[in-house]
């Protein structure tokens, strides 16, 4: 019997014994046909944590002065030297012991057994730059000289997180493989199961640097290996095609299209009149709407050197999590109730930020529709010697709610060009629904409040 076909059971299945999960009865177009399976296994993500640091040699806890690694930059490997890799070389497999293990539990859901969104993208994050140590081949490598590499994501591309039946006490295995390469730069497709069944599913853009992350390192050239690996390939290719064609950067500068100034338009007239604004009534707010300048919530954090990764800078898993907690409290108290993460895009890193920083985080509700809401997180640094600040990270997120939400609109033209972008990452949400997974229904998910929900 072949694979596809006893996959597809197992689905039908699923689907039978949960019919609570009639919320969302999507599954990944991968769980459809055969999936890329190595065989190999990293262990939990404790192991992985400390595969990195000893594969490139740095040394674990705190150092008032690390280890200088300037010696391993006459190690730097010519593009020439580097033979092709596929992608069964960097697949690999890592656990997260969630039944055995009550403290793992701990780490990992919100008070009423929600599971955390955010802490698995940090762990999708961790593992990504070890798939990229695997990938990575230096065949003149002396033996026992650590990798002289550093890598730092450049970009989560997205995330779905499409099943909201997440077991806060089932073990969850997290696996991926490098599905294109650059010239010094890598793709990484993760994806998140519990019982064997697809849950989650990231795609993060990973950049290898020389051993003292002061300039680009080379990387070995992918060459799929099968027809399988083929289609992952192909479609990696589209991706990087828009990546470059629509950088993330530069999507909120990018110009408003006719049918947006329309949209523009008629949010106009609908908060100021089709005479526009008087001295008298400068603004009028419709019924069951919220303006977008009072619908945004802010921290500030101090991050400490546990949160630092190899490159003596804030992981960007931790940036990641904090941005994804920040939006989940500002889109509940924007609804009040228990949104659930759908969708997560373009999240940028424009500046690493140093460990003696920082972190001021604002989440933004930018766009609305029916029982959806789409928010931006901006996250900024504050240099903790100069004091001065600059932009790190922009996140933008896609929650569902159980009923219908309030509409946001804007009070100011920078606000509509907010809105607009947030209209944009709300219908790539959509698109990537029919382009991802099969059988879409985007109705709310039922029993929101019940345990085990992710977040």
């Amino acid at each position: 019997m072949h694979l596809r076909s006893i996959l597809g059971r197992r689905v039908i299945e699923v689907r039978r014994l949960c019919p609570q999960l009639g919320a969302l009865r999507h599954r990944f177009v991968e769980c459809g046909r055969d999936q890329l399976e190595s065989g190999h296994c990293s262990g939990t993500m404790a192991d992985v944590a400390k595969k990195i640091r000893e594969h490139i040699g740095v040394e674990g806890g705190y150092h008032a002065i690390p280890k200088s690694r300037e010696g391993l930059l006459k190690f730097q490997p010519d593009p020439s030297d580097l033979p092709e890799r596929s992608m069964i070389d960097s697949q690999t497999t890592a656990s997260i012991l969630m039944e055995s293990d009550a403290l793992m539990r701990e780490r990992f859901v919100y008070g009423g057994g929600l599971l955390r969104m955010g802490r698995m993208m940090e762990e999708l994050d961790l593992l990504a730059v070890w798939i990229s140590h695997r990938h990575v081949f230096l065949p003149k490598l002396p033996k026992g000289i650590p990798l002289p590499y550093t890598f730092v994501t450049l970009l989560v591309d997205h995330g779905h997180f499409l099943v909201e039946k997440f077991k806060a006490d089932v073990d969850i295995s997290l696996s991926g493989h490098v599905s294109w390469s650059g010239n010094s730069s890598m793709e990484i497709t993760a994806y998140v199961r519990q019982n064997g069944m697809l849950l989650a599913k990231a795609i993060f853009m990973i950049a290898a640097r020389d051993a003292t992350n002061s300039g680009p390192a080379p990387v070995n050239p992918l060459t799929p290996a099968n027809e399988l690996e083929k289609s992952f390939y192909q479609e990696a290719l589209e991706r990087q095609k828009r990546r470059m064609g629509k950088l993330p950067h530069l999507e909120i500068k990018r110009k408003p299209s006719k049918e947006e100034e329309q949209i523009m338009y008629e949010v106009f007239t609908r908060t100021k009149g089709i005479e526009g604004p008087t001295p008298t009534d400068m603004t009028a707010l419709p019924p069951d709407c919220r303006w977008m300048s009072n619908s945004y919530r802010r921290t500030l954090l101090h991050p400490f050197p546990e949160h630092r990764n190899e490159a003596n800078t804030i992981f960007g898993g931790f940036i990641i999590r904090n941005a994804i907690e920040i939006a989940f409290m500002t889109a509940s108290l924007f609804s009040n109730n228990y949104p659930v993460i759908q969708f997560i895009s373009d999240v940028t890193f424009t500046h690493p930020i140093p460990v003696h920083s920082y972190m001021k985080l604002k989440a933004y509700v930018v766009y609305t529709q029916d029982n959806y809401v789409q928010l931006m997180t901006v996250v900024d640094a504050i240099d903790g010697n100069s004091f001065t600040q600059f932009q790190s990270n922009t996140v933008h997120l896609t929650y569902s709610c159980r009923q219908k939400v309030p509409e946001v609109l804007p009070k100011s033209y920078s606000e509509a060009l907010w809105y607009l972008t947030g209209r944009r990452y709300f219908q790539r949400f959509l698109e990537s629904i029919g382009r991802d997974m099969e059988g879409c229904e985007t109705s709310p998910p039922e029993n929101i409040n019940g345990a085990g929900e992710c977040i």
